[in-house]
């Protein structure tokens, strides 16, 4: 039993060493963040997984709005973020969704450029320039390969949690899956932060009233209606601290009302 043991202790952490030698090998600078990242994909990559993916996720929310009116909105505002700021000199190709689900309240992007909103949050939004800020945020994640990092991470993760389970018993397996868990989701929190500093910064590039990506917190929050929270919060945290930051970062792109 001894041996048995040593071996899959041995086994584990051979596992566990060699995620982290392949996710440390794999270290690159977001030449448009100044950020080192590890990351795991191409950025051809990020864009055929957005491309691929895109058609499914609008299906998951109803599909696609039918209100051209409405999508040229989020279209004009999209695009002029991108034009505006250094998101025109990236590689990828972004393309905005707005999606027929009207109670969901929910914006996100996938990697390599495509990004939706429902109607659920488009309906809430009171001018065009908090629709920026919620397009400008998710802009910064295509930026910030946000999601090329989390793959990443999660890989790593991955690995990890199989060399516990191969060197422990199923408790300590069930008890590295937690940790996993807790390691991403801290992870996203600075996602969301540097996407709100980014999506700042594309706000004023482009002409618009950075103050009111503030009043969108507002919004959701009363969207909750102190009962169920709306999906885009439980993956964007809000609070205090999150309006702090936006309110930091406003001022540090010297931005004047």
């Amino acid at each position: 039993m001894r041996g048995n043991l040593k071996l899959r202790l041995i086994i584990g952490a051979a596992i566990i060493l060699f995620s982290y030698v392949k996710y440390c090998s794999r270290t690159d600078t977001n030449e448009f963040t100044g950020k080192k990242q590890h990351i795991s994909l191409s950025t051809e990559e990020e864009i055929a997984i957005g491309l691929q993916s895109a058609p499914q996720m609008a299906q998951e929310y109803g599909g696609l709005h039918p209100d051209q009116e409405a999508q040229a909105l989020v279209d004009k505002v999209g695009n002029k973020l991108v034009n505006s700021s250094v998101a025109r000199e990236t590689p990828y190709q972004y393309d905005f969704h707005l999606l027929r689900d009207p109670k969901t309240v929910n914006a996100f992007a996938l990697p390599g450029g495509q990004v939706f909103i429902t109607m659920g949050l488009f309906k809430r939004l009171e001018n065009e320039d908090q629709l920026a800020g919620v397009l400008g945020h998710e802009i910064g994640h295509v930026v910030g390969r946000h999601s090329a990092e989390r793959i990443a991470k999660q890989d790593l993760t991955r690995g990890i949690i199989t060399g516990v389970m191969a060197g422990s018993d199923v408790g300590g397996g069930r008890m590295a899956a937690m940790v996993g868990q807790f390691i991403n989701m801290k992870y996203g929190r600075n996602d969301e932060l540097e996407s709100d500093q980014l999506g700042v910064k594309y706000m004023i590039d482009a002409g618009y009233n950075p103050y009111e990506f503030i009043e969108v917190m507002r919004i959701l929050d009363e969207a909750s209606g102190g009962q169920s929270v709306p999906e885009f919060q439980s993956t964007h945290p809000s609070g205090p601290h999150r309006v702090q930051e936006i309110e930091a970062a406003i001022k540090a792109n010297g931005y004047v009302k």
